[in-house]
């Protein structure tokens, strides 16, 4: 499919994918990449834990030439908060090669507030040549069907508090309804999971809660055609007034009724005082499974032992050059072959500190426990 896009500027568009994790962001992204192929499309990700697996669970699953440099990969704290250090050096880094990119899409971690980082367009190097094409909320329909927020709230919870660059006071509310405050397309995902009646209260509950003229679409397995996703023109770093935060409305509020500039701004402020000691992750290197269904069967129940929040990672399977990747959060279990994507032979078990790591080596059976 060829794309056309609108802005009059010819200024690079970017897409920014944001929403809690295990919404299926990455699905929409390994989906959107597979049927942009005459596209140069330069892929930002920003992923929690050292290992960083995201970046080629992406990348395994775009054009089998693509090239390691293809994918930046942020690895050492959500992008919306380290902008300066990491994502503006990275969009120079891009504007600077020879052949630049046709696109670029940026995928934040889970609890990222797009808000700073679409300001971030405004930059002087960056503004004249890019332009925030939409931003995209993707948010997991059964969750919010369900009156949640996330499938795995508990998992949610964790990579919240193990990123310094986190806001821990805000409810988690609160970042999802900023999210949908600065979307201009909103994707309903796992729209298979519910029936129509359910899908059309879940729409109507988003529809409340975004910008007029906001359009809703519903996805199943990451699956959206590319005119949707791409040529929105939306110029967002130009209107961000319309976008504002939860603290950024509150305190031009307060603004309008208070001149007095020497009040105290502790409260805008970021504390830190959770202790990371909740929360821990365990790499485990794995043997050669027999199929990709005894991968996905043992990699579910797995995730049912007690404390267990995510596993993701790369598995061999038998007979097949192509490694697996896996991606697990909460109920749901994802894999597949990636043809191009170099295997780690290894998963990554992220969870609750105290977890029984040996009911999870068994549940995975002939695994070496190996702490990360």
């Amino acid at each position: 499919m060829t794309v056309s896009f609108a802005a009059p500027s010819k200024k690079i568009p970017a897409v920014i994918i944001t929403g809690f994790l295990g919404a299926g962001k990455t699905t929409l992204v390994r989906n959107l990449l597979m049927k942009a192929q005459n596209k140069r499309i330069a892929l930002i990700v920003n992923e929690f834990g050292e290992m960083g697996f995201d970046g080629s669970l992406v990348n395994g699953c775009a054009d089998p030439d693509c090239s390691a440099d293809e994918v930046v990969e942020l690895a050492n704290g959500c992008i919306c908060c380290t902008v300066a250090d990491d994502f503006l050096p990275t969009m120079e880094m891009l504007l600077e090669r020879e052949q630049v990119p046709d696109v670029v899409v940026i995928e934040t971690s889970g609890l990222a507030l797009p808000q700073p980082l679409v300001r971030a367009f405004n930059w002087p190097s960056v503004k004249p040549r890019v332009t925030v094409d939409s931003v995209v909320t993707v948010v997991d329909a059964p969750a919010v069907a369900a009156g949640k927020v996330a499938c795995d709230e508990e998992a949610v919870a964790a990579q919240r508090a193990a990123d310094d660059a986190l806001d821990h006071e805000s409810p988690v509310e609160e970042l999802f309804a900023d999210q949908l405050t600065c979307a201009d397309l909103v994707v309903l995902s796992k729209a298979d999971l519910l029936s129509e009646a359910e899908l059309a209260a879940v729409k109507q509950t988003i529809r409340g809660r975004v910008r007029d003229g906001v359009e809703i679409v519903a996805a199943s397995h990451g699956e959206l055609a590319l005119d949707v996703l791409l040529g929105r023109d939306a110029g967002a770093e130009d209107d961000m007034d319309l976008r504002l935060s939860h603290h950024e409305a509150q305190h031009a509020h307060d603004h309008d009724h208070d001149h007095d500039h020497d009040h105290d701004h502790d409260h805008d402020h970021h504390h830190h005082d959770h202790s990371h000691d909740d929360f821990e992750s365990f790499v485990l290197p794995t043997r050669r499974f027999a199929s990709i269904d005894e991968v996905k069967a043992q990699v579910e129940a797995a995730m049912k032992v007690s404390g267990v929040l995510r596993i993701k990672g790369s598995v061999v399977v038998e007979g097949k050059a192509a490694p697996v990747l896996v991606q697990a959060v909460g109920p749901r279990v994802e894999a597949w072959f990636a043809a191009g994507s170099e295997s780690h032979s290894k998963l990554v078990v992220i969870g609750l500190a105290g977890l029984d790591k040996h009911s999870v080596q068994a549940a995975l059976s002939e695994f070496e426990l190996v702490q990360a």
